[in-house]
């Protein structure tokens, strides 16, 4: 009696496993590419110069955790979330949007405070510090709030690593899972 190994289900599960030992590669790369992007995220000293406030995603990502300004003529509403003030304080950030002109909007971080009830601001000149997202945490605080929070590149996710090892994991684990499929299948032929 002759013991063959099954060849379409072998070479799916090989091809799933190279295909999972691939993405853990991947993530590999994706790491070092996020330790890069914090590393520059992190080298932006807080005197650097203001650059003006980006337009498109490129733009955006260039110009995080820098100071920007904008004029906030417009307010589109005013919201309450939760916020943490400069000291660690737990209480409520106060988000203004604000109509740019040609259709564009921005968020303002207007400041802290312990109340929910969103403040009364009318707009203006705002200066801050350009967060993900293209927030900006207003400082110094407007409205008569306290300040908020500075973004902090540290706060990024960047579990690219535990993704790699996860895809390894996945693909150990489903060449484990044939084999002793195969040892079971050949006890039993």
């Amino acid at each position: 009696m002759i013991r063959t190994v099954p060849i379409i289900p072998t070479l799916l599960v090989l091809l799933c496993a190279v295909i999972m030992v691939a993405l853990g590669i991947w993530q590999l790369g994706r790491a070092e590419e996020k330790n890069a992007l914090l590393a520059r995220y992190q080298s932006i000293s807080a005197d650097a110069p203001a650059v003006p406030y980006p337009s498109g995603d490129a733009a955006m990502e260039a110009a995080l955790y820098r100071t920007t300004m904008i004029d906030c003529p417009d307010i589109i509403n005013i919201r309450s979330t939760a916020g943490t003030n400069a000291v660690g304080v737990k209480g409520w950030a106060h988000i203004a949007e604000c109509a740019l002109g040609g259709g564009r909007t921005a968020e303002v971080a207007l400041g802290w405070s312990r109340n929910p009830n969103a403040p009364e601001w009318r707009g203006g000149t705002v200066t801050g510090i350009l967060a993900p997202g293209g927030k900006i945490i207003a400082d110094p605080a407007l409205a008569d709030l306290g300040p908020l929070a500075k973004p902090d590149p540290a706060d990024l996710p960047n579990n690219h690593l535990a993704y790699a090892g996860q895809w390894f994991l996945f693909a150990l684990t489903a060449l484990i899972i044939y084999g002793a499929a195969l040892r079971r299948r050949a006890r039993l032929h």
